[in-house]
């Protein structure tokens, strides 16, 4: 019999396998099949089991993941629940090489996969909540400066807890100067057997300094260097081979050795004996090592730390206190404390605390750290601003319109970080090697001892023994493992300092090989900020003023860029508001309404027939002559009969013709698709030297065109600000939304430009390319390293050279291996995009 269960809790391939390894074992199942996609388990019984076996199951496996009926609402289990730690961050810890995918956990550690230390997820969660304390009695905690209720002393701000990256290097910092102080005498020890008529030895017999070798190593084995092995030990049981797997045999087999031969001397034949007929010990080997496998994670900690540091850049953008006008009254609060539509003072030179709108007065605002533009922008009253911007010269009022985790900054920050976690799909190469590589190693240093003990010289069991171990030390899976989230987390945080939000690192990827852009204009070609030129009437039944009225009446229902444009310039011109009813938007036409018992119509040709109106050629001669010019035209209906019509203008950005040509440099085909007319299209297109665009362009029409062109072979890049941009910008290959437009585009989008203009693709196109070469180099650097070190550690340059790899050298190597491919990667920062 066949059941079907739900599976809750993967994330990754390796939590599928490791599901169905553990399904599979259950007694009485003939063969389990997991779906990580629809997170689903197929299994073949031969008799009826109980769900309940399968949970137990899932559960004394460490209870990560749960299996239950399709249908059936998951509950987690509350043992499984863990409390968030205190500190700086959310709590959230992952795998900084995702070996579980988008996995994150709720306390430091390290990874269950790679043995590696996780890295801590940055966020303004507390990066904004300042405490205080007394100097003399530390328990009282206060949110907010005065005295100390105990003795009466001042508070004192409190110094911010450490963050997780700071915490674990200043542990293995300690781990590796006592490491450090224990090996140094032991390899001094080990080192003066190559001095003639050693003076040691007048002292005491080589035995009796083996036996203080060994004294000194313990604090290095069992202490500094003892969570090594505990990874190593966790690695073979739950069979997730890693670089901690081939740690522990290599040092672990040097240091047993060791010990037993120096405990039990005459079980071992004399080529492995000194002169002295004492063993010949590799404690000094085992100690280097595992020194230096810590010295290369602590600089692996101290880069790691570097690798987000766009991120901690963004962190410190978070203000901590705001002026908040109540009653009248100027009131110091904490950003907590901000709710929607409180009116703030923003003074000069202060961090804008939440994203509002401007109430009164006008200033200039830096926003080079969210929008990467470093000239200050003027802002003035109905002025939009964001939370981390800095104020210039002059004070201003602002309305609160979004708080907490709603501001702009705190969304950056969010989506940095979930980019940062994604995977790109270059790295399933890197997965496919890195899944065959700790076997495979394990199997050559077995060869390479099996082909030194019968084919090296003497005393060849120790040479097999000792390149045996360097086989095993100097592979580093590390490195392979490193080579693309290194580079993504980087590329990542660079981006957003320039404005450039990239939602995962797929996007980073696909960005590189898209060869066609298609841009909407309206909002992305153009300022999106459409201004009225003219309002005019046909024949003389209606008058300007009537046809005006009727205009303004009925775009006061819709949200749309044109509506807001007519309904501003209604204002300035007193035009009447007539009661409407009945509202509706027709998408990629217009909208309609009932004013006065009449049947009211606005919008373009398409509206004309969706109402039966008829344009007559006068009419369409009129409207192409400001066409021409590149201006919109609206016609307005009523009672299906065309009376007048409204012209707009929507001036192109300054950036946008510059940004095209460079593109178009880089080889890539730009296409204009927008829903306005032929002629307006035709004249945006001439002015910005598109050869590609296509006019009155619906919804359906845009998602066609982009399938159409996908069909043809073509990698597509959809870039658009608004609601009817949606369906192409998901259909797209990258979806690139302006930040300027609406939230449905946005959400719909791959990639967001934080100041909504055509050169944000231009970045977004250099940093792709910028973020590939790097992962390129990490996985050369990481392939080539593994391809030649395990080789010549093997000895395969010794019958022609007479060279050896010594273990010690091995481990130095491979400690640096993954350094390197963090500092490569960290190169990117510097990059200018």
């Amino acid at each position: 019999m066949k059941h079907t269960y739900h599976i809750h809790g993967m994330t990754c391939n390796g939590c599928r396998s490791h599901v169905e390894e553990t399904l599979s074992k259950v007694k009485g199942v003939s063969n389990a099949s997991v779906n990580l996609e629809d997170a689903e388990a197929t299994i073949e019984m031969e008799q009826h089991i109980s769900l309940e076996t399968f949970q137990q199951a899932l559960k004394d496996d460490g209870g990560r993941y749960t299996i239950h009926n399709p249908g059936e609402h998951h509950h987690h289990h509350p043992e499984t629940k863990k409390e968030k730690p205190s500190g700086k961050g959310t709590g959230t810890f992952y795998c900084p090489m995702h070996c579980e995918g988008e996995k994150t956990y709720n306390q430091p550690g390290d990874c269950p996969v790679c043995g590696m230390d996780l890295v801590e997820e940055q966020s303004l969660s507390s990066a904004s909540a300042e405490k205080w304390t007394c100097p003399m009695h530390p328990e009282v905690v206060k949110d907010e400066a005065g005295s100390c209720p105990i003795c009466g002393m001042d508070l004192v701000p409190m110094e911010p807890d450490l963050s997780s990256e700071e915490k674990t290097y200043k542990r293995l910092l300690k781990k590796f100067w006592i490491a450090t102080v224990f090996t140094l005498p032991i390899f001094l020890i080990a080192m003066s057997e190559m001095i003639t008529n050693n003076p040691l030895y007048d002292l005491m017999e080589q035995k009796y300094w083996n036996w203080v070798q060994f004294t000194l190593s313990l604090p290095v084995v069992f202490y500094a260097t003892w969570m090594f092995f505990e990874r190593a030990y966790k690695s073979i049981k739950t069979w997730n081979l890693n670089m901690f797997t081939l740690i522990g045999i290599g040092a672990g087999v040097a240091w047993l050795f060791s010990v037993v031969g120096m405990s039990f001397p005459d079980l071992f034949p004399e080529q492995f004996k000194s002169e002295s007929g004492a063993v010949h010990v590799y404690f000094e080997a085992a100690s280097v090592i595992l020194t230096l496998v810590l010295l290369g994670q602590l600089l692996e900690a101290r880069a790691h730390s570097k690798t987000n540091s766009a991120v901690k850049e963004l962190l410190k953008l978070a203000p901590n206190k705001a002026i908040k006008i109540v009653d009248g009254e100027e009131v110091e609060v904490s950003i907590d404390e901000i709710e929607l539509n409180d009116i703030l003072k923003v003074k000069p030179g202060d961090k804008i605390p939440v994203d509002g709108i401007i109430t009164e007065g006008e200033t200039s605002i830096d926003e080079s750290m969210i929008t990467g533009e470093p000239i200050p922008v003027n802002k003035a009253k109905n002025d939009k601003v964001s939370s981390g911007t800095i104020n210039g010269n002059q004070t201003f009022f602002m309305k609160a319109e979004k708080v907490g985790s709603d501001t702009l900054l705190s969304q950056i920050i969010h989506m940095v970080n979930d980019a940062s976690r994604s995977r790109a799909p270059i790295q399933n190469l890197a997965d496919k090697v890195s899944a065959y590589f700790v076997p495979v190693v394990v199997i050559i240093s077995i060869i390479t001892f099996i082909v030194w003990a019968i084919l090296g010289p003497e005393p060849a069991y120790v040479f097999a023994l000792v390149n045996a171990i360097a086989v095993l030390i100097i592979a580093c899976p590390c490195a392979l493992g490193l080579a693309t989230p290194m580079s993504v987390m980087v590329g990542v945080g660079k981006g957003a300092q320039n404005g450039v939000l990239i939602k995962n690192a797929e996007a980073l990827e696909k960005m590189n090989k898209v060869n066609t852009l298609i841009v909407d204009k309206t909002g992305t070609i153009t300022e999106g900020k459409p201004t009225v030129e003219k309002v005019g009437a046909f024949g003389s039944e209606y008058s300007e003023k009537e046809v005006l009225n009727y205009i303004v009446s009925l775009n006061t229902n819709s949200e749309h860029p044109l509506a807001e444009a007519t309904v501003n310039y209604g204002k300035e011109h007193n035009a009447e508001m007539l009661e409407s009813a009945k509202f509706s938007a027709v998408t990629g036409k217009g909208v309609e309404a009932e004013i006065n018992n009449k049947k009211i119509a606005l919008g373009n040709p398409k509206m004309m027939e969706y109402a039966n109106a008829e344009i007559s050629s006068k009419m369409d001669e009129e409207a192409k002559s400001y066409q021409k010019q590149g201006k919109t035209v609206s016609y307005l209906a009523i009672d299906s009969t065309v009376v007048g019509y409204v012209v707009i203008g929507d001036k192109i950005k300054d950036t946008s013709a510059k940004a095209i040509k460079e593109l178009q440099s880089k080889g890539i085909d730009v296409v204009m698709l927008t829903g306005d007319n032929h002629e307006t299209a035709q004249a945006v297109a001439a002015e910005l030297n598109l050869a590609d665009f296509k006019a009155s362009m619906l919804p359906e029409d845009k998602l066609k065109e982009v399938e159409k062109l996908q069909n043809s072979g073509k990698v597509v890049s959809m870039a658009g600000d608004g609601i009817n941009d949606a369906p192409a910008l998901t259909k797209s290959d990258v979806g690139i939304a302006m930040g300027t437009g609406t939230d449905v585009a946005i959400e719909s989008a791959m990639i967001t430009l934080v100041k909504g203009d055509l050169n944000g693709i231009v970045k977004a196109r250099n940093l792709s390319e910028a973020v590939m070469k790097n992962i390129k180099q990490n996985l050369f650097f990481a392939l080539i390293y593994n391809t030649l070190g395990v080789p010549i550690a093997a000895g395969v340059l010794f019958p022609f050279f007479g060279i050896l790899l010594s273990p010690m050298i091995a481990a130095l190597a491979m400690s640096f291996s993954s350094v390197s491919v963090i500092g490569n990667a960290l190169r990117l920062r510097g990059k200018s995009i």
